[in-house]
């Protein structure tokens, strides 16, 4: 078998998995990780990853929290005692951030939505507003993807992330993105 045949099976694989998760995006999410500019996914940002959930210090871990140990996620210091759902959230929420930029009203939807996660909203936003995210700076990711992809106006980029139908930043976030990125 040559040499090219032999990394098929592997690439297929690749792309196999690659395809799921796109499937499992939202179209702006989708658009940023299929190459416009986000850095690629690290092997913990899959979706066959494997993660660990752990509470803070002194609580019982679920054996459902628990089904690996190649990723930690553990509630920020301080938080009230999160429940394994709750911090299952957050480790799928920390995992997209690392993938591309997102919103927290996008950051929620992906989490919350049928097609996406399906957490409770309840706990989507919990675990949104336990990632420690500075939304300003998420906001610049994501409109560095957009200009990546193609060219935008101060006011298009604007609209852009800031539209409940686009990325949901707040137009505060969206307008400090555009001027950080020159526009």
């Amino acid at each position: 078998m040559s040499r090219r045949n032999s990394r098929r099976p592997q690439n297929l694989k690749a792309s196999a998995l690659f395809l799921a998760v796109l499937a499992a995006l939202p179209l702006a999410a989708a658009l940023t990780v299929a190459g416009c500019g986000a850095p690629a996914p690290s092997p913990a940002a899959s979706p066959g990853a494997a993660r660990t959930a752990s509470a803070p210090a002194g609580a019982k871990k679920s054996p459902a929290a628990s089904p690996g140990a190649a990723r930690t996620t553990s509630a920020p210091a301080g938080a009230k005692k999160a429940t394994t759902a709750q911090l299952n959230a957050l480790s799928s929420a920390r995992s997209y951030l690392e993938m591309s930029g997102f919103s927290r009203a996008g950051l929620i939807k992906q989490l919350s939505s049928s097609a996406g996660d399906g957490y409770s909203k309840a706990d989507a936003t919990w675990a949104a507003d336990h990632t420690g995210a500075d939304w300003n700076e998420q906001a610049v990711r994501s409109g560095q993807s957009y200009l990546d992809m193609m060219g935008f106006s101060r006011a298009g980029l604007i609209k852009q992330l800031s539209s409940s139908a686009g990325d949901g930043y707040t137009k505060a976030q969206a307008t400090y993105a555009a001027k950080k990125l020159g526009l």
